[in-house]
């Protein structure tokens, strides 16, 4: 089993690999990002290799990028994981297992109040990120939601219509009287 190196970037080796993959699919961090339904962020520390993935979220990488068996012991070990699962029915499992909890937390209901939001667009439609002002001047990312350009524009209608109904109300906007001669 590898050991991670000690210092800013315990992981570079990893971190290394996991960018290679990814260039070398042609993809941007935006993509592998929103694929794995993780923070851009976040992967970026993971290719810098400042962090590695947790399992589950290793497993998402290895699925996405379709790596053959070496290849995802390889990851697992640079990960320092130990001994990889040695047939692809445990790992069909443990991606399975790891797609369950992801969905079990995207089923949150909780509403989340935010004041400032940044779009990614990529070719597979939008990215949108809410954040919330911290008062160190930071902004906490409080919910990401993928969608594509034709739900995004419904999606500009259906806030049009709200915030018209909210402004103008039910009245009816009545024209003058005309000039009956």
């Amino acid at each position: 089993m590898n050991k991670p190196s000690i210092g800013p970037n315990p992981y570079s080796q990893l971190g290394a690999k996991l960018r290679n993959l990814r260039k070398s699919s042609n993809e941007s961090l935006s993509d592998v990002s929103g694929a794995v339904e993780i923070d851009e962020h976040i992967l970026e520390r993971y290719e810098a290799g400042m962090d590695r993935p947790d399992e589950e979220v290793l497993y998402l990488l290895i699925n996405h990028y379709g790596l053959n068996d070496r290849l995802a012991a390889q990851l697992w070990d640079l990960a320092g994981y130990g001994d990889v699962p040695n047939d692809g029915e445990d790992i069909q499992e443990a991606l399975v297992a790891a797609k369950q909890l992801i969905m079990v937390l995207a089923t949150d209901t909780r509403t989340m109040y935010t004041d400032g939001l940044h779009v990614e667009a990529n070719k597979n439609g939008l990215q949108i990120t809410f954040t919330q002002s911290l008062s160190n001047g930071k902004n906490l990312p409080v919910s990401r939601v993928g969608m594509s350009y034709e739900q995004a524009t419904d999606m500009i209608q259906a806030v049009g219509v709200a915030l018209t109904y909210i402004r103008y109300g039910q009245k009816q906007q009545l024209l003058p009287p005309g000039n009956r001669k």
